[in-house]
């Protein structure tokens, strides 16, 4: 094991002792990281991903290949993947008053459709959580580069938000990934740095995954009709 692994497994450790008397969950976003944080806990001890929350968001417009990649999670692990879904009646109002592409017209509607479809049931997932871990890592975008290991997610709860990977480069986890052969989205594969909703990503010139991709924007598949500086979807806007 290198001291890369030692120090996320040890950064891991922490986290379940810590709230070992509190509901954890840990966001799964189908992305190569998130996928390096499961067969983290999994390997420090397999009730981990048992006893923890683990959960990701359906948003109702995730590629075909999403579905099948949630379903190898479940039996390469033997877990339970919970799957949120949006409040069907906001969906269909949302549908009917905007149509099913209004998120291209202004980030208005974008952050609208993302509140529907993300924020909120997010915040169901999350309901009487301790705590949460995520994914998410200090290069992977300008909005995220001030990222740190912890953070108070939610004063009136004092919930905390871990970043384990935080300071880990795309070249690290990819490496990671790869001694350990874990099951990773075939998106990837195609060129999709990111994983999100169907209409909103695609791929993106240049990334390769497993290369020295410093020079690329890797978020810049995501929304990529609006400006950078502005590239959240609310999921972790503090």
């Amino acid at each position: 094991m290198s001291e890369q692994e030692k120090t996320l497994s040890q950064r891991l450790a922490d986290i379940i002792n810590k709230h070992a008397l509190a509901p954890i969950a840990f966001a799964h976003s189908l992305a190569v990281e998130d996928a390096v944080i499961l067969d983290a806990l999994w390997r420090l001890n397999p009730s981990y991903i048992k006893d923890i929350h683990v959960f990701t968001l359906d948003t109702g417009r995730l590629d075909p290949a999403s579905y099948q990649y949630i379903e190898r999670i479940r039996h390469h692990y033997k877990m339970t993947l919970h799957v949120y879904t949006p409040a069907q009646q906001a969906t269909a109002t949302l549908m009917t008053q905007k149509g099913a592409l209004s998120f291209y017209d202004s980030i208005e509607n974008r952050k609208e459709c993302c509140r529907i479809r993300k924020v909120e049931p997010l915040n169901r997932a999350l309901k009487n959580t301790a705590a949460w871990i995520v994914g998410l890592r200090q290069s992977q975008s300008v909005t995220r580069a001030d990222l740190q290991f912890s953070e108070i997610d939610d004063i009136s709860t004092s919930r905390i938000k871990y970043a384990p990977l935080f300071d880990w480069s795309e070249q690290e986890v990819w490496a990671y990934a790869t001694s350990h052969n874990i099951p990773t989205h075939k998106l990837h594969d195609a060129g999709y740095p990111s994983i999100g909703c169907a209409p909103c990503t695609r791929p993106v010139d240049d990334w390769v995954k497993g290369q020295d991709n410093t020079r690329i924007d890797i978020r810049s598949g995501r929304w990529w009709w609006e400006n950078p500086d502005n590239k959240e979807c609310g999921l972790h806007v503090k």
